[in-house]
């Protein structure tokens, strides 16, 4: 069974702007989202992660849904470990501290982020992203 997403007649405005108009999309693989600054990329993204809601239309087929923003959001107080542990929980401590050592990370466990150079901060934003929220 292939996983997909469909999008059926999405809209959205914004005031007088219109971003998209009965959308229709179906991905049943990993796409690319491109087009010119202004057209609804990061809004249609929105939409996707439940951070919007549409001016009409259904997303079916979402499942776990990850983003990095182009500034990292880490809390600079708190290590890389903690940083991850926020959204992925205690339970994955060990599992976190494995794939930061795998990143390169594992020498700077305890150093707090905003110590770390931007290409660090970088893979912790995003393993924080990927690394599953454990299960209740």
């Amino acid at each position: 069974m292939i996983d997909k997403l469909e999008i059926c007649g999405l809209t959205k405005r914004f005031g007088e702007k219109t971003l998209f108009e009965d959308l229709d999309l179906t991905l049943a693989e990993p796409a690319v989202l491109w087009a010119p600054s202004g057209w609804g990329k990061t809004t249609l993204l929105r939409i996707l992660m439940g951070l919007e809601a549409p001016d009409s239309g259904t997303v079916q087929g979402v499942g776990r849904v990850g983003a990095v923003f182009q500034e990292d959001r880490l809390c600079p107080q708190l290590t890389a470990l903690e940083n991850v542990l926020l959204t992925a929980g205690r339970k994955k401590e060990r599992e976190a501290r494995d794939i930061l050592a795998r990143l390169g990370l594992g020498e700077s466990l305890a150093v707090p982020a905003a110590e770390l150079s931007g290409g660090m901060r970088r893979r912790v934003a995003i393993l924080r992203a990927l690394l599953p929220l454990e299960q209740q």
